[in-house]
């Protein structure tokens, strides 16, 4: 599987900071992923729903961590590109000496 097209729809909010829609192998398209700026930098949140008792239940998501750190690591590539494209600056982690990528395995919203 690759992700072969990404678009980023930026915001203008305080932690959630765009919207993305993928296209995975040039014929499957996900739509309402969304980058947020959590507690340990930016991360990649999945497409979710909200369920009958208030919370949030992700309807597609990675299978296994390694998937999950690929499709991250090139969204928020993406991410920071149309941001500087834009004008805008991003950063994608506070800490500079690590690699810019929020560990966890994180599902859902925060």
């Amino acid at each position: 599987m690759e992700i072969t097209e990404v678009k980023i729809f930026p915001v203008n909010e305080d932690k959630l900071k765009a919207y993305v829609t993928i296209v995975l192998d040039q014929c499957f398209v996900v739509r309402d992923l969304k980058i947020i700026n959590g507690s340990t930098g930016l991360f990649v949140a999945m497409p979710s729903k909200k369920r009958s008792d208030g919370s949030y239940k992700d309807i597609a998501h990675p299978l296994n961590k390694h998937t999950r750190m690929i499709m991250e690591k090139q969204i928020l590539e993406s991410y920071l590109a149309e941001i500087k494209k834009t004008g805008g600056t991003a950063s994608i982690s506070p800490n500079p000496d690590d690699d810019g990528l929020a560990e966890n395995s994180r599902v859902g919203n925060e």
